[in-house]
This record gives structure tokens, sequence and C-alpha cells, in this order.
């Protein structure tokens, strides 16, 4: 392989094999999550020919509708409340007066929308959030010109992060926030530069990266988007995959650790009552545990265990079903347009009647096309279906938090209480605290926040969901579970062990002896009273890297 091709500054520059780093390829069709996080961790953008062909077709399109002088919003007349105001006039011929006119609107409005308020987001975020918006920017319907797709393109690649802050935005587009990414393009406000803060200007020319004049739909392009929260929703669905995986070996090992019963997730069992998550959730924890002594004769397992065991076929599908629907529905947001206008390339009319075909043109090429004004900023479809994903989360984080107390009482064991051995005074007593906290903090987070707002901008926005934060929250969420199943392993894996020193043994399946394997190499058995936290810790960045 020759190396890769990287837009820079316009040009296409073959960059050796060997001299760079992975590169992910973005063409407004085809992003998924794992794309977003691998080019927010810093690995680098190729764009398409034909992607960079659209957005030049949409910049030409939208500009050719003002020049015929259809009223667009973000071009020729204000935004919000002020979209009843001439601000650009750009009937006829664009003259360096009118370009030079709408250079001055254009950099006014991303300045007088750079009002976000807290701390900068993190590095990661900022880049989910431009490696995003570059995506959508390429189906061609944003209407900015390419210099702003390849100024994108050149951030990402030349480590240039625009300092952005983490609060602001309402949901309904993420406006305040990302329209300080035109602020650095123009060299204004502050940026990252390979880590360190400093103004944008010469975070730019450290970079060797020309600043923009944005004209015509540039700044509405930068700013209106729900880019910030779905890159965050890329970043939760790449995490949330994951633990996805891990929470059923976690369980499956909490399973042998109480000698509990496989009876509810047999095959014919979940027939009976054929939910289909839940039907495949048991498939797979029974292939998890071929091979463990839980399928072998013991007279003293329960005929029925607590339900915090007894139901994770349920609960755990869960998961993965509202995983499966969040990811659905990020993935057409990922890869279309949330532009209002939208630029419609190559489309004609569906009716003669005035008002459906006023916004539609044919271009020069003959190709036709539309400027569309839209709603397609709204969020709600994804939000509500992030927010069902945090209820899943809490109601999975409340039985592992009793699975950990159950674990720890010999009525259910018929091991020692809490866990100890000989050599201990209090052994696991104390440790079923913090996932109580863990657990209680993620009923609470997922507390639906998409009704909590009020009208504003002259009451024209009187809708909103708080995308961000309900993403925010179930981010917070999924964190809190690694954690807390990182305590369920600790405390699942010394019930096994002690399981395992008692007569006739006992045998781990092979997929959840792999884990304890790992889990022994970071997390020593517990034959004496030492702290906890390191070990928390240890557990869950094991679980947040473990392949099996």
């Amino acid at each position: 392989m020759l190396g890769s091709i990287r837009c820079v500054a316009g040009m296409l520059l073959l960059i050796p094999a060997l001299a760079c780093q992975a590169t992910v390829v973005l063409d407004g069709k085809s992003a998924t999550p794992e794309a977003i996080a691998r080019i927010a961790q810093g690995e680098d953008v190729q764009v398409t020919h034909a992607a960079s062909a659209r957005v030049a077709q949409g910049h030409d399109l939208i500009l050719e509708a003002a020049a015929e002088g259809q009223r667009i919003y973000g071009l020729t007349v204000g935004v919000g409340l002020n979209k009843d105001r001439q601000m650009v006039d750009v009937h006829g011929k664009l003259t360096p007066d009118v370009i030079e006119a709408s250079m001055r609107f254009n950099a006014a409005l991303l300045r007088a929308h750079s009002a976000g308020v807290g701390p900068d987001t993190d590095i990661r975020t900022a880049r989910a959030a431009m490696a995003t918006r570059l995506n959508e920017m390429l189906v061609g319907a944003s209407g900015v010109q390419p210099a702003v797709a390849e100024k994108y393109v050149q951030f990402l690649n030349l480590g240039v992060t625009p300092a952005m802050p983490a609060d602001g935005s309402m949901g309904e587009a993420d406006i305040t926030i990302l329209s300080h990414i035109g602020l650095a393009m123009m060299g204004e406000g502050d940026a990252y530069y390979h880590g360190i803060k400093m103004p944008a200007a010469q975070a730019l020319q450290a970079a060797g990266i020309q600043p923009i004049r944005p004209y015509g739909k540039d700044a509405l392009g930068i700013l209106s988007s729900n880019a910030y929260a779905t890159g965050m929703a890329a970043l939760a669905l790449a995490d949330l995959s994951q633990l996805s995986r891990v929470a059923k070996l976690v369980y499956a090992m909490s399973l042998q650790g109480l000698n509990g019963n496989v009876s509810p997730f047999l095959e014919d069992t979940l027939a009976l009552h054929p939910f289909a998550y839940v039907v495949r959730t048991g498939a797979t924890l029974r292939s998890l545990l071929v091979g463990s002594s839980l399928w072998q004769r013991d007279d003293d397992r329960a005929l029925q265990d607590p339900l915090s065991f007894r139901d994770a076929p349920y609960l755990l599908a869960e998961i993965d079903r509202s995983y499966d629907e969040s990811l659905r529905l990020i993935d057409i947001q990922l890869n279309s347009s949330d532009d209002n206008p939208g630029v419609a390339i190559g489309v004609k009319p569906k009716s003669d009647l005035w008002q459906a075909k006023r916004s539609y043109l044919t271009p020069a090429n003959g190709e036709g096309g539309a400027v569309l004004p839209s709603a397609n900023f709204e969020p709600l479809p994804w939000v509500l279906s992030f927010q069902e994903t945090g209820v899943a989360l809490a109601q999975n984080s409340l039985a592992s938090a009793q699975r950990i107390v159950k674990m720890n009482d010999p009525r259910f064991t018929h091991l020692s209480r809490f866990l100890g051995t000989d050599h201990t005074l209090h052994a696991f007593g104390a440790m079923e605290k913090p996932p109580m906290m863990l657990a209680a903090q993620n009923k609470e987070l997922a507390m639906p926040v998409s009704l909590d707002y009020l009208p504003v901008a002259g009451d024209i926005e009187d809708i909103a969901t708080n995308a961000p934060e309900a993403i925010m929250r179930v981010q917070k969420q999924i964190d809190n579970c690694y954690e807390l199943f990182g305590i369920e392993l600790i405390s699942a894996a010394q019930a096994v062990d002690l399981r395992k020193q008692k007569a006739g043994g006992f045998t781990l399946s092979p997929a959840t002896q792999k884990l304890l394997t790992a889990l022994r190499q970071v997390v020593p058995f517990r034959d004496e009273d030492r702290p906890f936290t390191p070990e928390f810790r240890a557990a869950a960045s094991l679980l947040k890297q473990y392949s099996d």
C-alpha cells in the first residue's frame, strides 16, 4: 500500500503509509459510531471525491436560488425572530459588495451565537462533533462552500480543535456550541493545538491553516445542526456496545458465584414467552456457561433464585434492544442532513401548487434542485430512544447492586458471610455501599430530561429536547455501569474462588474462566483486608478493554 490521501488546503496529498496513522473515510453515507469514535481518538479523515462534489453542487445551487430572488433563511434574511429582516440583497449577480456584505453577516452570526457556558468540552468530544458535522455536510444539503468542509478535514488531521463550551444547547440544533467551530475557522476565539490551548489564530498559524471568511450559508451550515449531541451519541454507542457484551459475562460469573439455576434461560423456557431479544440473550448466556458446574446436579442449589439473578435475560436483553434502536436512528442522523434550510440536489416539484413548488429551481446544469425550509433539526426520535436506553441501564444497575448484596449473604450462596476467609475481619461487607450509590445515581440519570424547557427566541422556538444533556446522562450511566459491573465482577470472582475451595470443587465455564484469569492479574483473591478502591478501578478498566 502506498499510503493514504489527505485533503489539506484544497490539495490532495499522498502521505506515506509508514508516516501516518490510520485513516477513516467519510462519504456522507456510511459513517458509523465506531468511525466517529476512531476520529475522536485521533485518527485522520479522508473525504471521497463524490462527497466533495456534492458539497460544491449544493453550494452552487443555493447561490443560484439566492440570485433568483428566493428568501433564504440565514442567507438573504436573518435567523430566528429576525427572519423577517432582509440581511443581504443578493438578487441578481453576486457582486463584490454583495459578497462583502454576506461575509459581514456570516461573521456576525457566528460571533453572536457563540454563547455556551461551563468548561470546555474534552477534545475527544469536540473531534466527534466535527467529524459528525463534516459527514453531514458531505450529504450536500448544507449549502456551504467547499472550503468549509475542507477546513473540517484540516482541523481534524492537523490537530486543531476549537475550544467549545460543554453546555448551553437546548437540543434544537446545538447553535451556541458549534458556532465556536466557525469562530476558530475565522481565527477567532480559542483552540487546542495538539492538546495545548491557545488563541485560535495562533493555532491556525502553527498548523499552517489559512482562516476562512464565511459567506452565503456558511455560518448557518456550521452552527445549525445537532452535531454536538450526535457526536456524543456516537461515542456513547461505541462504549455501550462493549458494555453490553461484558455485562453478560459478568452476570454469568455472578450466577456461578451464587451457584444459581439456569432454568430461566433454557431454550424451552424462553419459548413459552418468546420476546426476540430475550430469546437471543438466553442463547448467549447458555453459550457463555457451557462447561460450568451449574449444569451438574447440586442438591444445595435453589429451585428459584432472587429476581435480580432470575430475570437477567430480560434485563440484559433490554440493553441490546434499546442499543439496536438507538444505533438505527443515529445511523440515519449521521448520514443525512439536519439543516434548515436544506439543499436538495436533483429534485423537482411533486405538485403544481404554488406553495409546493415555490422553493424549487432549475439550475444551470438542468438537474433541478430546491432550497427547502425544514424542521429537520428536530432530534426527538433518537433523543427518546436514548432516554429509553437510560432506563434499561438503570434497571440493570439496580439488579447488579442487588446481586452484589445477595452474594454477600450465606442464605443465598451457602458460602461465608461477606465472602470472607479465616484471615479477613470485614471482607466484602462495606463494599455494598458504592454499588448502591452507583445504582441510585443511574436511576436518577434515567429520569427524562427532554420535557424540561421553556420557549425562547421571541416565542418562535417553543419546542426543545435538551439532546446534549440527555446524551450526557446516558454516557454517565455507561461510565457508572463499568464501575458497577467491575465491583460485581470482583464480588463474583471471590464467590467463585471460595466455591472452588469447597469439597468437590467447582468448574467455571471456559468463557468465564478466561475473564477470571484476566481479573486475577490485576485484582488478587481477597484473603486479607486491604483497600478496595484501586481494585474497583482496575476491574472497571479491564471491562472497558476486555475482549474474548
